[in-house]
């Protein structure tokens, strides 16, 4: 990939996050979402909590040390006071502006394979799904063949967990459960009565799952009023996952 400064990661998710808050694309408005990249080795940078995908800037991203976060995710005994302390110990500059939350499930999903880039949005027309009880079917069968290609063959699905350290924990067991079923890593994680969240190895990957996401769940729900949806079989969702075609069209985006 291109970025590989801080400056360059810093100012590619910043561009990434601007093209996620517009608001043709009903994927976040107000504080909604959050993005973050991987920096180097034990750090990454992190949208500040409150602030706006659509009119972030650089004071609204805190670069954030690694190690202080990843013990959080084996505690269950943390009360909400010791997770803030640790959230804004974990800034590389004391003086940078609180990190999100949700800070705690980005520090997990960064350091997995293949990711360098986090989108977490709330698209209006998955949450429709999300919201009902066809979520998890919606996350692990797929319906045409452009949703293989940039989503990947499933999705990881979450159930309805709340924010902050018990969702990162539940991304956590749901992701490794995942890696373990379909040995590769997520391209997309859905979260039950959320949102969604992209990953990918630069902001391309990341926006354009997150928009083929959003096209497929428009075509879910318009399938659903028409005595559907007609999920493709999971044999043939792999074997388009695995066709020399398909994979070159997803490399042009990865790389």
């Amino acid at each position: 990939m291109l970025e590989h400064t801080f400056e360059e990661k810093r100012s590619a998710l910043l561009k990434l996050s601007n093209e996620l808050g517009r608001e043709a694309h009903a994927l976040a408005i107000l504080g909604e979402g959050n993005v973050s990249a991987r920096v180097g080795e034990g750090t990454f940078i992190v949208k500040a909590s409150g602030s706006s995908l659509a009119t972030l800037q650089e004071p609204d991203l805190v670069h954030c040390h690694t190690k202080p976060l990843l013990p959080l995710l084996d505690r269950a005994d943390l009360t909400d006071e010791e997770i803030d302390h640790t959230l804004l110990v974990c800034r590389v500059d004391q003086q940078s502006k609180k990190p999100s939350i949700e800070t705690l499930f980005h520090v997990y999903l960064l350091g997995l394979a293949g990711v360098e880039f986090i989108a977490h949005t709330h698209p209006q027309t998955v949450n429709q799904i999300l919201c009902s009880p066809r979520g998890r079917a919606f996350a692990e069968h797929r319906l045409f063949p452009d949703q293989i290609v940039y989503c990947g063959v499933a999705s990881a699905f979450v159930p309805y967990t709340d924010p902050g350290l018990p969702l990162a924990q539940a991304i956590r067991r749901e992701t490794q459960s995942f890696l373990s079923r379909y040995q590769d890593t997520p391209q997309t994680i859905l979260l039950e009565n959320h949102g969604l969240i992209a990953m990918g190895r630069n902001p391309q990957a990341v926006l354009t799952a997150t928009l083929m996401m959003e096209k497929s769940a428009r075509i879910f729900v318009g399938a659903s009023n028409l005595a559907g949806p007609q999920f493709l079989t999971d044999e043939s969702a792999r074997r388009i996952a695995r066709r020399a075609d398909e994979e070159y069209r997803r490399r042009l985006v990865q790389s």
